[in-house]
């Protein structure tokens, strides 16, 4: 691939991509901390409300990798301008929302926006200049964790003061603005993808990711032996293997497998399922830890905006060690920066269940656990980019992205999960429950160590000249 010439406004592009993927990301966390206030003015049920989290994850998960193919097909620019508008359009209707059948598919509606990823990947590194494109990926992928973060610290104050209904004006502001930017300054790339979507391989995708997601999030209320749960992971057990022979054999499939058995591709994988699963387990474990009352002899009895605060070090690690993330991509390689951040985010694990009786212990390990995700969220993108050729980035870091958001779905349930089980007889979580909590997020995380090491450096025939010659 070489270089575009006389292609302007590549700084001006990244800021816009910025502010769309950080609009996304605060939507997927700010509605976590005021389910509760949203059940009680919507007047639905636990499960309900539960729902508004689950519905914009399958969305996500289902679009993203169908939406990053067609932007490889029919040009990213104008694929991105249609998921920002959908996610526009699901925002709106989430903020004018007075029932809960109505918030559940303004969520769904909201999901396509997961697509805002991979569509970014595929501008960066069409446009940017070569030696930019790992800071401008890392930068990008940190922004997920960043916002994540920011969603949980400015949903009390948002709801405290305001309502649950400006958790979603606020980004649609932002949406719209990026929306109308990308249209004015974004060029449209030049790289295309002759092709189509195979319906079969987009339906199977489809039903196997719901199968499998939706018990995950429904597991704790259905009960993880109920018929429901049961049947659904059985479907997914024989949808999954069903849309690797369909995609294997089809001319033109949504997902070329070829693609995901290169080692750099499944090894990355492998690493965001389980860094996934830590970065999420943070965000449910520590809030509900520190807003335990003081009188259960552990926890902080802090509120929804305090319980905020103690996530603000990760967010500030995070947004510092973005940057460094890409640095170290140019000069030594993305492996290397993954490795950093699986090792961070176990320390932090360990730290919280060691040592978590004061609030500064807490903020430390916060710290360490941003800088963790922060060196891994920015290398898993850039491994993935380095070891595809650039008409399969899209579908290729929508997987990425799938795989990280079904590794977080299982760390939310399996946290919640541990801490359930070992409630006291007053009915409140027992300190033991987060420790155990904490030390097996530690261990999925130690696994992300290792698998981080088995990766291997991305071929230059794979990045250059593409799949079929590097098999």
């Amino acid at each position: 691939m070489t270089e575009p010439a006389h292609r302007q406004h590549y700084n001006v592009t990244f800021t816009l991509l910025a502010v769309a993927a950080v609009a996304y990301a605060l939507l997927q966390s700010l509605v976590a901390p005021a389910l509760l206030e949203i059940q009680h003015d919507l007047n639905t049920t636990p499960a309900g409300a539960a729902w508004i989290l689950t519905a914009y994850l399958l969305s996500a998960s289902v679009c993203t990798p169908i939406a990053g193919r067609l932007g490889d097909m029919f040009g990213k620019k104008r694929m991105m301008v249609i998921v920002l508008l959908v996610l526009a359009a699901g925002t709106a209707l989430a903020a004018l929302a007075t029932s809960i059948g109505v918030m559940i598919t303004a969520r769904v509606i909201q999901g396509a926006g997961g697509a805002v990823f991979p569509l970014s990947f595929s501008i960066i590194r069409d446009e940017f200049p070569r030696h930019r494109v790992p800071h401008g990926i890392a930068l990008i992928s940190a922004i997920l964790g960043i916002g994540g973060g920011l969603g949980i610290v400015l949903a009390g104050p948002i709801v405290q003061h305001l309502s649950y209904h400006w958790l979603f004006w606020f980004p649609l502001v932002a949406v719209l603005v990026a929306t109308a930017g990308i249209v004015a300054y974004v060029p449209e790339s030049p790289i295309r993808t002759p092709g189509r979507v195979d319906p079969l391989g987009a339906l199977l995708l489809a039903g196997w990711l719901v199968a499998f997601l939706v018990p995950i999030s429904e597991g704790p209320t259905w009960g993880w032996l109920s018929p429901r749960t049961l049947g659904l992971f059985a479907i997914a057990a024989v949808v999954f293997p069903t849309w690797v022979w369909a995609e294997s054999r089809s001319d033109a499939p949504l997902v070329d497998m070829r693609m995901m058995r290169l080692r750099p591709v499944w090894t990355t994988n492998l690493a965001a399922l389980v860094i996934g699963f830590g970065m999420f387990a943070s965000f449910i474990l520590v809030p509900q830890f520190v807003e335990l009352p003081a009188s259960t002899g552990f926890g902080f009895g802090a509120s929804v905006t305090e319980a905020g605060l103690f996530m603000v070090p990760a967010t500030v690690g995070m947004l510092l060690v973005g940057p460094v993330s890409g640095r170290l991509s140019t000069t030594v390689g993305s492996k290397v920066p993954l490795v950093l951040g699986a090792l961070s985010s176990c320390v932090a694990f360990v730290m919280l269940a060691v040592a978590h009786s004061s609030s500064w212990e807490i903020y430390v390990a916060m710290l360490v656990m941003g800088v963790g995700i922060g060196f891994a969220f920015g290398s898993m993108a850039n491994l993935i980019i380095e070891s595809v050729p650039a008409h399969q980035t899209g579908v290729a870091t929508g997987m990425n992205t799938i795989v990280r958001s079904i590794g977080g779905a299982i760390g939310s349930q399996v946290s919640a999960g541990i801490v359930t089980a070992t409630l006291a007889a007053s009915g409140l979580p027992t300190e033991r429950g987060f420790t155990i909590a904490f030390l097996v997020a530690a261990a999925a995380l130690a696994v992300g160590v290792f698998v981080a090491l088995r990766v291997p450096a991305p071929a230059t025939a794979v990045r250059d000249e593409g799949i079929a010659e590097a098999a």
